[in-house]
């Protein structure tokens, strides 16, 4: 289980202790037989705070349980890779008014990021073998992105010039997530050339301009097909500046 499916069962039980203290306020109004004043002295359930006040010095948790400063590489990654599934959601919305079929795999996608999350926040070099298991990324994605890459790949026109992000509005969100998947690569690199973690999760974000075989690749095609299936045009790049 990923880091992001351990928070989320800690919430189920939070909601299942705030449930119970609900039902026990319940059974003591009833058994006061209307008094209003014991159902007044009744306790009422706590709602959770969605703040901690655990990071207000500049640090905080990895899924290992170290404490790390704000500013650490695992951070920037974690950062990016958020940044980049709030992105590809905002596509998601501007694709759905499109009637686009490929949603699904972008959703699929926003699923998969957090499991490169959950990757990069566990440390090879820190974390418990228990840790790693729950932790593992398999290439199993990869391959994936790779199917979908050469399926789209099969129906565009050949690229013979520079485009610009353009073509729509789900063509340039799709650009945009693309730009943003760039930067949460590149934020990767010391992580994993420190062998600090699954090079397969790097795999995935990872950029190969002349196979496009990755995840940024993928957004880039399916930008163009998005365009292409809406009829927009797409911006060709001209040199504005002479010498």
């Amino acid at each position: 289980m990923s880091a992001g499916g351990f928070r989320l069962v800690a919430c189920v039980r939070g909601s299942r202790r705030a449930a119970a203290a609900w039902l026990w306020s319940w059974r003591s109004y009833c058994s006061a037989d209307g008094d209003s004043s014991n159902a007044n002295k009744a306790e009422k359930p706590k709602t959770p705070k969605i703040y901690t006040k655990t990071g207000d010095k500049g640090f905080s948790n990895i899924f290992t349980g170290e404490r790390r400063r704000k500013d650490d590489s695992v951070f920037e990654v974690l950062g990016s890779a958020d940044e980049l599934t709030s992105a590809i959601g905002l596509a998601i919305e501007f694709c759905s008014e499109q009637g686009h079929e490929f949603e699904e795999e972008l959703y699929k996608i926003q699923c998969v990021l957090q499991d490169v999350g959950s990757n990069v926040a566990t440390p090879i070099s820190s974390a418990r073998e228990s840790h790693l298991k729950r932790t593992t990324f398999s290439e199993k994605p990869v391959i994936e992105l790779e199917k979908w890459i050469d399926r789209y790949a099969e129906q565009l026109p050949p690229l013979k010039n520079f485009i610009l992000p353009s073509g729509g509005k789900c063509s340039a969100t799709l650009h945009l997530a693309r730009s943003i998947c760039r930067r949460a690569e590149r934020s990767m690199v010391c992580i994993v050339q420190a062998g600090e973690a699954d090079h397969n999760a790097a795999r995935y974000l990872n950029r190969v301009f002349l196979f496009p075989h990755r995840l940024s690749d993928y957004l880039f095609t399916l930008a163009r097909y998005a365009a292409m299936k809406e009829g927009k045009k797409e911006l060709i790049y001209k040199r504005i500046t002479e010498d």
